[in-house]
């Protein structure tokens, strides 16, 4: 039986809540991971105007252990170990491809995000490793929860450098 899907009074009743569920986009009844990580990607383009690339990249790391524990507090307010609903992982690792990976127009940027939202859902070989390697509560499901993201940023990051040395 699937987990029930938290409230908006969830989402305001704890800053890990709000944070871990991507602001309210974690809430999408209809793919909220897909959702967090267009969040994420307007978010970085809107962050990209106001800071520095040095700036930026302080920011994306900032996010990594802000999502580790704002993942881990809302998965155990939640009693699940990995809802759907948390997505402060998609967006860490939007952020994160979309750092690296910049300058880039419009089409790269929607074949970056295309690429990682197929490794975030299918789970291919390391991606599926890194998502059973921590399962649980505490402070081990809370990187559980962001580690297949960012595993799955890897494998997006090295089909654009592929790309890129082959294609372009």
């Amino acid at each position: 039986m699937p987990s029930p899907r938290p409230l908006r009074r969830f989402l305001f009743s704890h800053p890990a809540h709000f944070i871990a569920l991507g602001g309210g986009s974690g809430l999408s009844p209809v793919a909220p991971g897909t959702v967090g990580t267009l969040w994420g990607w307007l978010a970085f383009l809107v962050l990209q105007l106001w800071l520095a690339p040095a700036a930026l990249g302080w920011v994306v790391a900032a996010a990594l252990p802000v999502g580790w524990w704002a993942g881990t507090v809302a998965a155990r307010h939640l009693g699940v170990a990995d809802p759907g609903a948390i997505v402060c992982d998609e967006i860490a690792a939007i952020w994160l491809i979309l750092w690296l990976a910049m300058p880039m127009g419009f089409a790269g940027q929607l074949a970056a995000f295309a690429l990682f939202r197929y490794f975030d859902a299918a789970k291919p070989g390391p991606v599926a490793w890194a998502d059973r390697l921590f399962k649980g509560f505490g402070w081990k499901g809370g990187l559980g929860i962001m580690l297949d993201d960012l595993v799955a940023a890897f494998c997006t990051l090295l089909v654009i450098a592929l790309w890129r040395h082959f294609l372009g």
